[in-house]
């Protein structure tokens, strides 16, 4: 029984970390700046995709450096010399894409079993869900059996958002639209609604600061200079009428902005990081000079491009 229940927290807890990253627009679960330092890890992400990653950090410099400089190759479009703006956003918007694409195709196999190209609700369910007891679901401990049944309601109203035709089952477009809401204008009122379900602590349909803060910080422990500039975020941006929490309306311009494309934002910002004759053009040579910003030596999910020998 311990055993069972700690796998169960596990599985909670990978569910809302998976869950939880709010800007869902954003291109990588890392935050651009932390407590107002720049996070160089975002830029990893972005530019090379959230599927490239793990064994870039063992190779030695002169391997990364040829292989950033093929990538180059890759994004100057019109074999110019010269990468633009406009090349660097078609780049990051393709990674991106390139990984929804594989990571669909991923989860897919493992969910449709009979290989019918639909998924029906039960099967999702059996799947995700099966492990759990008739005691999980029904059992004393109150907040356990409300957590699952919690997520299990969260998770059948995203498939009934994602079930275009209203069959009851997701064929693989359909359930690329499940597990990556961001993706589909159709899914927008339910990441609004899921961001709500998941922060908002006392069911009044509003976020307030301290369930914002409570969202990401616990309390315990010294308190991070990040939840600091948290704080400020709320109250200065993300509270636009001031009246100390967010409607509706307010999450959507948090996890959903309608006016603001990361790709380009981050294609402006590496530019202006790298280019060092300010001329609004990368180098080839720019951009090996600059490779930290590019790739990085951290150890990161991210630079399985620079690693899989096919491409190179």
């Amino acid at each position: 029984m311990l055993l069972n229940n700690f796998i169960i927290l596990v599985f909670v807890n990978c569910v809302l970390a998976i869950a939880l990253p709010r800007d869902k627009t954003q291109l990588s679960d890392e935050d651009h700046y932390e407590g107002g330092t720049h996070n160089p890890d975002y830029d990893h992400e972005a530019f090379l995709g959230p599927d490239r990653a793990v064994e870039f950090d063992k190779m030695e410099l002169n391997e990364k450096l040829r292989r950033l400089g093929i990538i180059f190759g890759r994004i100057d479009g019109d074999v110019s010399g010269f990468v633009s703006e406009d090349e660097l956003v078609v780049w990051i918007k393709y990674t991106q894409n390139r990984y929804i694409d594989e990571d669909t195709n991923r989860q897919w196999g493992s969910q449709d079993i009979d290989e019918n190209g639909k998924i029906s609700w039960s099967e999702y369910k059996n799947a995700t869900y099966g492990f759990l007891t008739p005691e999980d679901l029904e059992g004393e401990d109150e907040e356990d059996v409300f957590s699952y049944k919690r997520m299990i309601e969260r998770d059948q109203l995203r498939w009934q958002h994602a079930d275009l035709d209203e069959d009851s089952n997701l064929d693989k477009e359909e359930f690329k639209y499940f597990i990556h809401p961001e993706e589909g204008q159709h899914m927008r009122e339910i990441v609004i609604e899921e961001t709500i379900f998941d922060v908002d602590k006392n069911g009044d349909g509003l976020i307030s600061l301290e369930e914002y803060i409570g969202d990401m910080y616990d309390g315990k422990g010294e308190e991070p200079s990040w939840v600091m500039t948290e704080r400020e975020q709320f109250t200065m941006f993300r509270d636009k009428n001031q009246d100390g929490k967010m409607d509706r309306e307010e999450v959507e311009d948090w996890v959903m902005p309608r006016d603001f494309d990361h790709a380009v934002a981050e294609a402006k910002h590496l530019i202006y990081e790298a280019d060092r004759d300010e001329d609004g053009f990368l180098t080839k040579q720019e951009v090996l000079d600059h490779y930290d910003i590019f790739v990085g030596s951290q150890v990161t999910d991210w630079g399985e491009a620079l690693v899989r020998h096919d491409e190179f």
